[in-house]
C-alpha cells in the first residue's frame, strides 16, 4: 500500500513534466500554470508522506486535508445551517436576533408563538395579572449604590456594560460601548485593564476595576501604589470602584498578557512598560484575609474621595464567602455592592474545563450572596450586581426576583455592536473588529453607528422589563420577590423559587443557622480565608459538603 502511493506521487509528477512539455511544444502560458498547480499538489502529497505528525494525511496525502478544512468550517456550517433558533450555545439564534433588532432599533418581535418548549424541566416564566398596568413612562429607574461611608452615592442603571477590558477589546469598542453609555445614562465597567484613552473620549459613566494586577495602580513590582490609583479613581468620569476577586470564566485563575500585545496603547491604559509581559496572579497582594479586604475597601473609598467601593467574584466556597461577612461584621466596613458572577460568564477565553466545571453557576451564587447578606443583617446596605448571560428583559425580571438590584452584561453588548459569536476572541481574528487589536480587523466597527446600537439595546431591553413588571401588575422593581418567579420541575409541576429554595430570615445566620448552613458559618472567621476548628461540629472539619 506504501509503494502506491509513491508511485501516485512520482505519477503527479511525471503528470506535471508531460503538462509542461506541451507548453514547451504548444505553447501558451496557461500549460505552465496547469503544469504548476499539478507540480504543487505533487509536492504536498511527498511532503504529506514524509510528515510524522498527522496520519490521515500521511495514510491520506492530498485528501487528508479535506477534513482539516471542514474542520475549519464546521463551527460556521452549524450555526448556519443546522441548529435551530433554539439551539445554540452560549447564545441561541432567538436570542442573539433578538439584541441585533433591539440595536437596530426593533422591537424584537416573534410570529406565530414561542419555539421554547414550555413544558420542560427548568422552564421559567413570571405570572402577570389580571390587574396589569401601563408601562411607566419617564426616565429609566436607577438603584443608588453607597453604604454609611460613602459620601459619593451613584445612581446605577438596571442594565450596565459589565467587565471587558481595552487590550482584549479593541479601541473601537470600548469607544462604542462607552459612547452608548454616556448616551443613555448607565455604567461601563472598564474591566481589569483599566482606563484607556477609549474609555475617556466619549464621556460615559465608569465604573474602574482593580485586579489583582493592579492594572493602572501598580507599582513596578506589580503591587498596589495609591497615589496612582488617587489619580485614576478621582476623575470626574469615574463613578464607582470594582474589586475583582474572581471572575466567572476562569475564577481561581489569574491571566497573562503576552509582551506582543503590549503596544504604545495597552501599556499606557494598565500601567506597564511596552512589549512586557504582564501577569495577573490568582490572588491579590494587597490583602489575605476579610479584614484586611476590608480595610482594603476602606482605604480605596478614602482614596476615591468617597465613590462607592464593592467587589466582583464568582461564587466557590460558601464558607469563604461567609468569611468575608465575618469580616465586615468585625470591622463594621462593608462594600458599597458586591457584583456576582456566574461561571457561566465570560467574554474573553479560558480552559474549558474551566469554563465548564468550576465555580457556582449565577442563579445559585446570587441567591447565596442574597441570603447570606440577609442572614448577617447587611442586606438594606450593600447593593448586589448580576453579571451573566443577561441578554433581556426577562433576564433582568429573573435576577431581581433572585435577589439582585441591577444587573450588567457583556456579551450581549457585544452583540449590540456588531458580534457574531464566531468565538475566535482570544485569536486576534474577531471578524467583526470587536475583540481584536488588529488595526485593519477593527476599521470595521464605525464607532459612531455602534454607539446608537448599544443605547438603543439598553433602552429597548431596559423597557421591556418595565413592561414585564407593569403586566405583572406591579408598580416597580422593587415588588419583585422569589414569589414571582415560577420553575417547572417536572412535566406536571411548577413551584415559585419561593417554594423551592430556603430564604433566610433578617440577622438569622447570628441567632439560629439553619443545618444547612450552619458548618459553614462556624467555621468561617473574619481573620482568614482557612476554615477554623470547631470542638462540637458532629463531622470532622477534613469533611467538605457540595461547596466546602
Amino acid at each position: 500500500m506504501g509503494f502506491m502511493r509513491w508511485l501516485a506521487a512520482i505519477s503527479v509528477f511525471v503528470v506535471a513534466l508531460a503538462l509542461a512539455g506541451l507548453g514547451w511544444l504548444v505553447g501558451g502560458w496557461a500549460w505552465w500554470v496547469l503544469a504548476a498547480g499539478v507540480a504543487a499538489l505533487g509536492s504536498i502529497g511527498v511532503y504529506d508522506l514524509i510528515q510524522t505528525s498527522h496520519s490521515v494525511t500521511r495514510n491520506y496525502p492530498i485528501l487528508g486535508h479535506m477534513r482539516f478544512l471542514l474542520e475549519e468550517i464546521r463551527p460556521e456550517v452549524r450555526q448556519y445551517f443546522v441548529e435551530s433558533n433554539i439551539e445554540g450555545r452560549p447564545f441561541d439564534r432567538e436570542l442573539r436576533d433578538l439584541v441585533y433588532d433591539r440595536a437596530k432599533g426593533n422591537h424584537g418581535e416573534e410570529p406565530f408563538g414561542t419555539q421554547r418548549d414550555v413544558n420542560a424541566v427548568g422552564y421559567e416564566f413570571v405570572a402577570h395579572s389580571l390587574r396589569a398596568k401601563p408601562k411607566p413612562e419617564g426616565p429609566q429607574p436607577k438603584v443608588r449604590i453607597g453604604g454609611p461611608r460613602c459620601t459619593q452615592p451613584y445612581d446605577i442603571a438596571l442594565l450596565n456594560v459589565s467587565a471587558m477590558s481595552f487590550g482584549s477589546m479593541s479601541g473601537n469598542a470600548i469607544e462604542a460601548l462607552n459612547g452608548g453609555a454616556a448616551l443613555g445614562g448607565f455604567a461601563h465597567d472598564t474591566g481589569e485593564g483599566s482606563i484607556s484613552a477609549y474609555h475617556r473620549k466619549r464621556g460615559g459613566d465608569l465604573i474602574m476595576e482593580v485586579a489583582s494586577g493592579y492594572f493602572g495602580c501598580r507599582t513596578d513590582d506589580g503591587h498596589f501604589d495609591p497615589a496612582k490609583f488617587a489619580e485614576r479613581a478621582r476623575l470626574d468620569q469615574v463613578k464607582a470602584i470594582n474589586i475583582k476577586l474572581s471572575q466567572g470564566a476562569k475564577p481561581g485563575l489569574g491571566g497573562l498578557l503576552p509582551g506582543a500585545k503590549v503596544n504604545a496603547e495597552v501599556a499606557a491604559a494598565r500601567g506597564v512598560p511596552i512589549g512586557t509581559t504582564v501577569v495577573s496572579p490568582p490572588v491579590h497582594n494587597a490583602f489575605g484575609t476579610p479584614i484586611e479586604l476590608m480595610t482594603f475597601i476602606d482605604e480605596l473609598r478614602q482614596l476615591a474621595d468617597g465613590k462607592p467601593v464593592g467587589f466582583k467574584l464568582c461564587i466557590g466556597s460558601k464558607r469563604e464567602f461567609l468569611a468575608l461577612c465575618k469580616g465586615m461584621l468585625a470591622t463594621e466596613i462593608t462594600p458599597d455592592f458586591i457584583i456576582v458572577d456566574g461561571s457561566e460568564g465570560g467574554t474573553g477565553a479560558g480552559p474549558v474545563e474551566f469554563e465548564d466545571h468550576v465555580g457556582m453557576p449565577l442563579t445559585e451564587g446570587l441567591m447565596f450572596v442574597h441570603n447570606a447578606l440577609v442572614g448577617v443583617g447587611l442586606r438594606e446596605q450593600i447593593r448586589i450586581g448580576a453579571s451573566g448571560k443577561v441578554a433581556t428583559g426577562i433576564d433582568i425580571v429573573k435576577r431581581i426576583c433572585q435577589g439582585a438590584d441591577f444587573t450588567l452584561a457583556a456579551r450581549a453588548m457585544m452583540f449590540a455592536i456588531g458580534c457574531i459569536q464566531a468565538q475566535k476572541c482570544h485569536t486576534n481574528a474577531c471578524p467583526v473588529g470587536v475583540a481584536t487589536q488588529d488595526p485593519a480587523r477593527a476599521r470595521a466597527l464605525v464607532v459612531d453607528d455602534k454607539i446608537q446600537r448599544v443605547y438603543q439595546y439598553q433602552q429597548k431591553t431596559v423597557n421591556s422589563a418595565l413592561q414585564i413588571v407593569s403586566s405583572m401588575g406591579l408598580d416597580s422593581f422593587e415588588q419583585l420577590t422569589p414569589r414571582k418567579l415560577f420553575r417547572r420541575v417536572d412535566p406536571q409541576v411548577t413551584k415559585t423559587y419561593h417554594d423551592l429554595f430556603e430564604w433566610l430570615e433578617h440577622r438569622q445566620l447570628l441567632t439560629d443557622p439553619p443545618e444547612a448552613w450552619h458548618r459553614d458559618w462556624v467555621t468561617a472567621s473574619a481573620e482568614t480565608l482557612d476554615p477554623v476548628e470547631v470542638a462540637d461540629l458532629i463531622e470532622p472539619l477534613g469533611a467538605t459538603d457540595e461547596y466546602n
